[in-house]
């Protein structure tokens, strides 16, 4: 037997039974939830070519991805990420269709976190995209309304839900006239909120009111009053352009009954550079990681040759089926109505009466013990509450 035979490589967990369901559960309701508002679902592929995530506006990190080649030597990755293979696939399968096109998924992703322990590198996500459409606005409410609804889905009463707009962090770093590789940097120390490396790193670049804004970032976020906090930092016609329009989102979607629940975080920079506007993540009460997150990509679809406004969002069903789990609010495994147990020479109509109970609607066992005793046994462990026995004549027992 190998060293590596009864383990799982890093990242990665068998799931049983109750985790099954549980699963099973969230992408049941989310995939209900998508139809009903006219959505169709796409699978992509699990291989995708490196290339498709290292274009302009989807660079994904080379330590992130997991890579292999194909039969022709071909460097292709896991895909790990799910909005850059569907907006391929409306530029290609799907360009002649009528826009707006409502799509939906349910798939894998995955993420090499090897410095981030305890993290899964397999991430079973569902989410939908909204590509095209002439009222980009009507999109945005639309993408967010049903990112409510879903979390509302399994945290009605303690969910939370906060909106950003990633061209204020973007006309920021515009302005350092520093390298890509530092903004690289400060978005990730943003995003992690290291306000401590933060500040060492904009201390280098040096001490101007574009380094303060960006310093105290990470710590814009609450309710209406960040936007006069933004605005005491910075602004410009265009800052200011994007904190009316993100102020006036988030006032309309607190009167839509969500009030409370939303809030305003200016230090939302997702690691996906294909988001050009408004940005969102959501919250379940108990779990320290956004399990929802999305936003608008402008800009995506042009690079595979077919420009057209989209916006989107992807749910974590893994994070949400533990939560469910931890909360007692999933479904668990239950044991059949009944077993049955095939007297010597009777296996075939043993098979045939279980055919028959299960077409009344019976959830049922076909016993695999020699005697009626062991079987009678078997199922009050199992907690099986009838035997059928099943030779000359069927007989059920109560156990």
């Amino acid at each position: 037997m190998k060293k590596n035979d009864l383990i799982t490589p890093e990242g990665t967990r068998d799931l049983l039974f109750n985790d099954c369901l549980a699963r099973r559960e969230v992408e049941r309701r989310l995939a209900k939830l998508f139809k009903s508002f006219g959505y169709s679902e796409v699978v992509t592929p699990g291989i995708e070519f490196y290339d498709m995530f290292s274009g302009s506006s989807r660079h994904f990190r080379q330590e992130i991805m997991y890579k292999l080649t194909d039969s022709k030597g071909r460097l292709i990755v896991l895909r790990p990420d799910s909005t850059v293979p569907i907006a391929r696939l409306a530029s290609t399968r799907l360009a002649a269709a009528v826009l707006p096109l409502r799509l939906y998924y349910n798939q894998p992703v995955y993420e090499n976190n090897a410095l981030l322990k305890g993290r899964s590198d397999e991430i079973a996500q569902s989410g939908i995209e909204l590509i095209g459409g002439e009222d980009t606005e009507r999109a945005d409410y639309e993408a967010m309304c049903l990112a409510l609804e879903s979390l509302d889905r399994f945290d009605s009463d303690n969910f939370r839900f906060e909106i950003g707009d990633i061209g204020y962090f973007k006309e920021l770093v515009a302005r350092l006239g520093t390298d890509d590789s530092t903004k690289e940097e400060i978005r990730l120390l943003i995003s992690a909120k290291n306000y401590p490396a933060l500040n060492d790193l904009l201390d280098s670049v040096g001490d101007t009111p574009v380094t303060a804004a960006l310093k105290a970032l990470p710590r814009l976020f609450g309710g209406v009053e960040v936007f006069d906090k933004a605005l005491g930092l910075f602004k410009d016609e265009r800052i200011e352009a994007i904190l009316a329009h993100l102020k006036e989102v988030y006032l309309r979607l607190s009167e839509l009954g969500f009030g409370g629940k939303i809030s305003v975080d200016l230090g939302i920079v997702s690691h996906a550079d294909y988001y050009t506007g408004i940005v969102f993540k959501g919250y379940l009460s108990g779990v320290g990681q956004a399990v929802l997150k999305g936003g608008r990509y402008d800009g995506l679809l042009a690079e595979f040759g077919r420009p057209c406004p989209a916006v989107g969002f992807g749910v974590n069903c893994d994070d949400v089926a533990n939560y469910l789990r931890r909360n007692e609010l999933a479904p668990s495994i239950s044991a059949p109505e009944c077993i049955i147990f095939a007297e010597e020479g009777h296996s075939a109509e043993a098979v045939a009466f279980a055919k028959q109970l299960v077409s009344e609607g019976k959830t049922v066992e076909i016993g695999m013990h020699k005697t009626l005793d062991d079987t009678r046994e078997y199922a009050a462990v199992r907690g099986i509450k009838t035997v059928y026995t099943v030779g000359d004549k069927t007989a059920a027992v109560e156990i």
